[in-house]
């Protein structure tokens, strides 16, 4: 390691050395995933989802007996990118090999005769595309073409799925679905892990008993890291690069930003940038002031964006009110009607502003609550 670079990591998916704990969810994954079953994970932005995943394929990486492809559906906005995206990650997965992926590409399919592009730089630049009306008629084929692989190559798929909540948005995206869940359901020699940051989409697609993804896996909430954990991680990265944090001082800055694994990792960065060899308690101070200041103009269009009445409500949650909808709350932060409690409650938690869980409202962005409670 460096000496002079900061050994904290936020904002990208972080290597093994920057990555906290997580030995029970990697366990987790390893248990379903390699044993057939199917994973839902679910949890607000900036949690560690795709770090977590990528820290589980790296510790499988010599399992010869399990084939990885990631597909990741953020940039993907309909069904017919779905389907090149996905034969695209999977042809590739199948075999490290130019050679091998377009005789892959050509000898897969049965009906569907895909396009093959390949740049000067193949490994980066190798894609797929269809006659999409081709693909239309034989959608089957790509769904499929996951297990087809796997019973060719005589190992396990597992295929991971990045935002998936947002086939959503897909036009006729419920006769969608219910394709994937109609084919998908029948593989016996593949694994799906889909994971999502819009926590209240990913409950619509697998927690709704009328949907057609419902329950189609172990459905798994990704929490916030205990803050042990922290002090331990933040004490051994200082030590690391000759720099020295109490352990108090490190619990402290899990504390400040609420365990939230981006912004514990991006305020130990900037007390490691701000201090010498030893921290102090002024140093931390300075770090969050900066923090702050920088993120202001972005926390005062949030409000911008908000209701006054949601911004009340937010007052409310800010001041650990457990009973929003009582009539005395609803008087003293002008809250409205219980309706309106419920309605703005739902419309926050969809603008990634609060986290709605089983007895307790929080504040996605830590720093964005210690901001609000000082302005509000």
């Amino acid at each position: 390691m460096v000496k002079n670079i900061s050994p904290f990591k936020f904002g990208q998916i972080v290597d093994s050395l920057s990555f906290t704990n997580r030995k029970r969810e990697i366990s987790l994954l390893g248990d379903n995933l390699l044993s057939g079953n199917h994973l839902i994970i679910i949890s607000p932005r900036r949690y560690g989802k795709s770090s977590l995943v990528q820290q589980f394929v790296h510790k499988n990486r010599n399992n010869s007996d399990v084939i990885h492809c990631m597909v990741d559906l953020f940039s993907i906005h309909s069904e017919e990118d779905f389907y090149e995206t996905l034969a695209q990650e999977l042809i590739k997965s199948s075999s490290n090999k130019m050679e091998e992926w377009i005789q892959n590409a050509k000898s897969f399919f049965k009906h569907l005769i895909p396009r093959i592009s390949i740049s000067s730089d193949p490994i980066n630049d190798f894609s797929i595309s269809f006659d999409m009306k081709e693909v239309v008629r034989y959608k089957t084929e790509v769904l499929n073409l996951p297990e087809i692989i796997a019973k060719k190559r005589q190992k396990r798929v597992i295929i991971y799925l990045d935002e998936f909540q947002n086939i959503e948005t897909f036009k006729k995206s419920l006769e969608f679905q219910k394709v994937l869940r109609s084919v998908w359901q029948k593989h016996k020699n593949v694994s799906y892990c889909m994971y999502g940051s819009k926590r209240h989409m990913m409950r619509e697609i697998f927690d709704k008993a009328e949907a057609p993804f419902y329950r189609f896996g172990f459905l798994f909430v990704l929490d916030r890291i205990e803050p042990g954990h922290w002090s331990r991680f933040i004490v051994s990265r200082f030590k690391k690069t000759n720099k020295t944090i109490s352990k108090d001082l490190a619990v402290q800055i899990a504390h400040l930003m609420k365990n939230h694994p981006h912004y514990v990792q991006q305020l130990a960065h900037f007390v490691w940038s701000f201090s010498d060899t030893i921290v102090t308690p002024d140093v931390i101070n300075h770090s969050i002031e900066f923090m702050i200041n920088s993120n202001s103009p972005l926390f005062i269009k949030i409000l911008e964006d908000l209701s006054n009445t949601q911004i009340n409500l937010l007052k409310a949650i800010s001041k650990q009110e457990k009973h929003l909808s009582a009539n005395v709350t609803m008087q003293e932060y002008n809250l409205g009607t219980p309706r309106n409690v419920f309605k703005n409650k739902k419309m926050l938690e969809n603008k990634d502003v609060i986290d709605v869980i089983p007895g307790e409202i929080r504040f996605i962005d830590p720093l964005f609550e210690v901001w609000f409670k000082r302005n509000s």
